[in-house]
């Protein structure tokens, strides 16, 4: 196994962990009816989304693409490699984004409702939007599909 084989599972392993910490907190907020275990859901998964979420993330892209290159691989005539190139775009220039956006607008909100004391129109809107639900929910299924490129090479 060689060096930067190690280093990606590694970021890999970030990546998941990241995932971990944010994606539970995100379902659990808006199952809760609970103002304040809502803020609090949605103030951890925030803080966990910019601490280990991002950089698993950038640590996962950056290291692939070293892996990659010390291979030889052309990520332009490989076609497995391109299409999880590609999937890791999506993932990472409009997944990761629309989940941060949303779920600091979310977090805003239940601070400001949970400091007047009630649900506020702004929180309930937001919390039915559903945006860090959604690309939230895409993120996580986007890892089986990375996993099962990167593993069976399929083309």
């Amino acid at each position: 196994m060689d060096w930067w084989r190690i280093v990606h599972v590694l970021a890999m392993i970030w990546l998941g962990a990241g995932l971990g910490a944010t994606y539970p907190l995100i379902l659990k907020a808006w199952a809760s009816k609970d103002l304040k275990y809502q803020m609090y859901c949605l103030t951890e998964a925030a803080n966990n989304e910019t601490r280990v979420l991002l950089p698993g993330a950038m640590g996962t892209g950056i290291t692939g693409f070293f892996w990659a290159t010390s291979q030889d691989l052309n990520f332009v005539t490989t076609g497995w490699l391109a299409a999880l190139s590609a999937v890791y775009i999506v993932v990472y220039f409009v997944c990761l984004p629309l989940m941060g956006f949303g779920l600091r607008r979310a977090r805003l909100a239940s601070l400001i409702a949970a400091k007047k004391g009630e649900e506020t129109e702004e929180l309930r809107t937001i919390l039915d939007d559903r945006v860090p639900l959604v690309f939230g929910t895409v993120l996580v299924l986007s890892v089986p599909v990375i996993s099962w490129l990167a593993i069976f090479q399929p083309f």
